[in-house]
């Protein structure tokens, strides 16, 4: 009589954690440093280093984070709208909040997929903002920065160098 040897079978999740690919780690790099330049602007902004925020008026001294660029935006298309948020106390800590949220989340790893929504809507508004776009008909960074975090969000890209292949990631969706 024959018998019959079952061998277990990887799980999709235990096979992605197992081998990662050199692809993996430039989705990991491109998620890291995108995470950075988000970060880097929130801590710019907040604290005036001097780099595009002087400490005159920075967040942390009584400056408004989205004076300058939306102030900028008054002749453009939709300049009417854009500055009329300018130094609005909502808009700067609502601005604030996304960039220190989405640059934590892609540095770390952790909810890519919301970091990679959010971004790309505020990526896109930052798009909008100036219209028309002077160098280009219709394409600048903002939209090269979306289509990047679309394909964070898609490959999963917080199970390398992050945190995404925590237990607590793993097991709630909403924080991959």
């Amino acid at each position: 009589m024959a018998t019959t040897v079952h061998t277990p079978v990887m799980g999709v999740a235990a096979v992605a954690k197992a081998a990662h690919t050199p692809v993996d780690y430039v989705w990991a790099a491109a998620r890291i440093a995108i995470g950075w330049i988000f970060l880097w602007a929130f801590l710019d902004k907040t604290f005036g280093w001097g780099f595009a925020t002087p400490a005159a008026k920075a967040w942390i001294n009584g400056g408004s984070p989205t004076t300058g660029f939306l102030k900028g935006t008054g002749e453009n298309a939709l300049g009417g709208l854009f500055g009329a948020l300018a130094g609005q106390a909502w808009v700067d800590w609502l601005f604030m909040t996304g960039l220190a949220g989405i640059g934590l989340a892609l540095v770390l790893g952790v909810g890519t997929r919301i970091a990679a929504v959010t971004g790309t809507l505020m990526l896109a508004l930052m798009w909008a903002a100036e219209l028309p776009l002077a160098t280009n008909p219709f394409l600048d960074e903002h939209i090269i920065y979306a289509i990047v975090l679309v394909g964070l969000a898609l490959t999963g890209a917080g199970t390398t160098l992050g945190l995404g292949n925590l237990p607590i990631v793993r097991r709630n969706a909403w924080l991959r």
